[in-house]
């Protein structure tokens, strides 16, 4: 089993990156097998709606001059993601919001490529507004027939400067009972 996740902050080695990894972190004690890939300030471009993906379907972006569709096929051969956002006004970066635009529809011009996958949505958040990035993201994984794994918590950790976020014991522990619970939920999907 794997998991891929996507860091949709531009700071690589940001908040965002610190809650992504106790995620994954109890996901690989659990045996399986993780990715990060940092799409943040890569340059996706969002969705032009082309619909050239109904067209072709075949799986890919009609757009092919970013890593999208590089995104897209780890998505595919996951068995579940983490998609991982700083809170932007309220919402998710732009970089995530291009990923769920064009990946998501791909999926749908291709008969829900990620149907019955595991997804589950991790925000950082200086102060408010992550509620509202938080349900944005679970939208995705919703609208593609996903099931979306709970925490004893919504899965939000609060810190401004670079790490600060591992001071936030009750948002890293709600990502480290993600985690579990997500490996959980891996094992009864697959096994």
């Amino acid at each position: 089993m794997k998991v891929v996740a996507f860091n949709g902050s531009p700071r690589k080695d940001g908040n965002t990156f610190h809650l992504i990894t106790a995620v994954l972190g109890e996901l690989e004690k659990e045996g399986i097998e993780t990715e990060l890939v940092h799409i943040g300030g890569k340059k996706l471009r969002g969705c032009i709606a082309c619909y050239k993906c109904f067209e072709n379907k075949d799986r890919r972006c009609a757009v092919t001059k970013d890593m999208m569709n590089d995104c897209i096929e780890k998505m595919i051969v996951a068995d579940g993601m983490i998609l991982g956002s700083p809170t932007y006004f309220a919402n998710m970066s732009a970089d995530l919001k291009a990923l769920i635009d064009r990946a998501g529809l791909v999926a749908k011009a291709n008969g829900e490529m990620y149907r019955r996958k595991a997804g589950a949505a991790v925000v950082a958040v200086r102060r408010a507004g992550s509620v509202y990035t938080f349900d944005a993201i679970n939208h995705f994984f919703t609208i593609g027939q996903m099931i979306i794994p709970g925490s004893s918590y919504w899965n939000m950790g609060i810190g401004r400067d670079k790490g600060e976020v591992e001071k936030d014991e009750e948002g890293m522990q709600t990502m480290r009972t993600l985690g579990r619970n997500m490996a959980w939920l891996l094992k009864k999907i697959n096994g």
